[in-house]
């Protein structure tokens, strides 16, 4: 904890640490019965953290869930060196050998054949995109992601609001609406996208609003291969608005035809 700075190096928690610890107790009893899943059914597991900045949500698993187990791997990918440098000063210190670390961009790094469990919390705009499109493709155990700012589905919702149902569109005329709309149905398509493919989604508050306006988190658990059901349920939606975010984009998912208007 003092390696995090959650603590004062004399030991001591100040208020902005406790809002912070808070939040990790939080995350960590949400994501607790995915890591033990994972320990009960594989011998050594891969935990992703997409997007991981100074690595604390990787570093906290590591002494929670790893340390004191025999395998068991935590990959930190983040597109800023020097972050990915102090990173691993950090993990040697504390002699956490099964911590990784790769200085990448999420679009061109160098993935795991096998993913586990995949975390991506505040992965800005469409990185949060890129991090699911790696879940999905590696047929990840568990997925868990925290979206940061949306502008994509928001920019198109702008160009498309013509097309629109005119009383629909009335949820987005205005520019401030149309950004907030556009978060929401940005993280709606997101969880449906994880539900298309199979998996089993659960939406909740990461912490309070007092700590945090972006604190949706999105966990998703692999239960099947895919869900047509589903995927037909996304498609109309996607053509109701006439979006296309990066997401279904990348993974081959169409806006159904809209209804020709009488």
């Amino acid at each position: 904890m003092k390696e995090l700075h959650l603590l004062t190096r004399e030991g001591h928690l100040n208020a902005d640490a406790l809002r912070k610890l808070k939040q990790v107790n939080h995350l960590m009893g949400l994501l607790r019965p995915a890591v033990e899943d994972l320990q009960s059914r594989h011998g050594s597991p891969v935990v992703v953290d997409a997007g991981s900045g100074n690595a604390y949500l990787g570093f906290i698993l590591y002494e929670l869930f790893f340390k004191d187990e025999e395998a068991g791997t935590v990959l930190n990918i983040e597109g800023r060196p020097e972050l990915t440098q102090r990173a691993k000063e950090r993990a040697g210190r504390l002699g956490f050998q099964r911590m990784e670390f790769q200085t990448a961009h999420l679009e061109s790094a160098q993935w795991p054949e096998r993913i586990h469990l995949l975390t991506a919390l505040h992965a800005c705009d469409t990185a949060t995109d890129d991090a699911l499109v790696v879940a999905i493709q590696r047929g990840a155990d568990h997925v868990a992601v925290v979206p940061c700012c949306q502008a994509e589905v928001a920019a198109q919702l702008k160009e498309k609001r013509q097309e629109v149902d005119p009383t629909l569109a009335l949820l987005f005329q205005h520019p401030w609406h149309r950004r907030e709309f556009g978060s929401h149905l940005t993280n709606v398509i997101r969880a449906m996208t994880l539900e298309a493919f199979g998996y089993q989604v659960t939406v909740t508050e990461l912490t309070g609003w007092e700590h945090s306006l972006k604190n949706e988190l999105i966990l998703g658990r692999r239960v099947h291969r895919d869900n047509r059901r589903a995927r037909a349920k996304l498609e109309a939606l996607l053509g109701t608005f006439g979006v296309e975010p990066k997401l279904t984009r990348v993974l081959g998912l169409k806006p159904a035809p809209r209804a020709p208007s009488e």
